[in-house]
């Protein structure tokens, strides 16, 4: 069985997603066993593999990944999702904003914050990456701490407080601190 899909990401982004030489485009194809083909005219990356590749080839990791460079994340960023424990999350601000141009502005300077501040805060709370491009917000983080992180931008894109925000965050880092001491609480030490 071969796998076969077609991805359209902003033209801004082909470059990103080709890298100095072809590196970023090699390194997809080899870390996910699949073929990637871009047409920088229209933005289409198609991504195949064959028969053959069936039990190497990822060609999902390699769908998300190119769906993260066109979603404004860095080659770096975008190839944590070959690993397991990585997971993508795409959040269409029209959903918040509707069709209002000023209102998608203020929703997504309530994300980036002054300089950049909520941005960070977000993810050095959440240990996980955020991407706020076009009509986006995608973050890239952990599977078990990608519901907290969405659940924490949700509340800024509706208009929630900030520190309400980072307090979400920070009770899931005290659950999962709790949850890994109980883990340890039942063990015996050297036996």
């Amino acid at each position: 069985m071969s796998y076969s899909r077609s991805i359209r990401i902003p033209a801004a982004r082909i470059g990103v997603l080709i890298g100095r030489k072809g590196s970023t485009k090699k390194a997809i194809e080899e870390a996910c066993g699949v073929s990637v083909r871009v047409d920088s005219r229209s933005g289409e990356v198609a991504i195949e593999s064959s028969a053959g590749d069936v039990l190497t080839a990822q060609p999902f990791k390699a769908a998300e990944i190119v769906t993260a460079i066109g979603r404004g994340f860095s080659e770096g960023n975008a190839m944590l999702l070959t690993d397991d424990r990585f997971r993508l999350h795409v959040m269409d601000l029209r959903e918040f904003a509707g069709k209002s141009g000023s209102s998608l502005e203020r929703i997504r300077g309530r994300v980036i914050g002054e300089n950049g501040r909520a941005r960070r805060n977000i993810e050095q709370l959440s240990r996980s990456h955020i991407s706020v491009y076009g009509k986006t917000v995608s973050i890239i983080g952990e599977e078990n701490r990608l519901r907290a992180v969405v659940s924490a931008v949700n509340s800024l894109l509706t208009g929630g407080m900030h520190a309400a925000a980072y307090g979400r965050l920070e009770a899931a880092n005290r659950r999962e601190r709790m949850d890994r001491m109980l883990l340890w609480e039942g063990q015996q030490i050297g036996e």
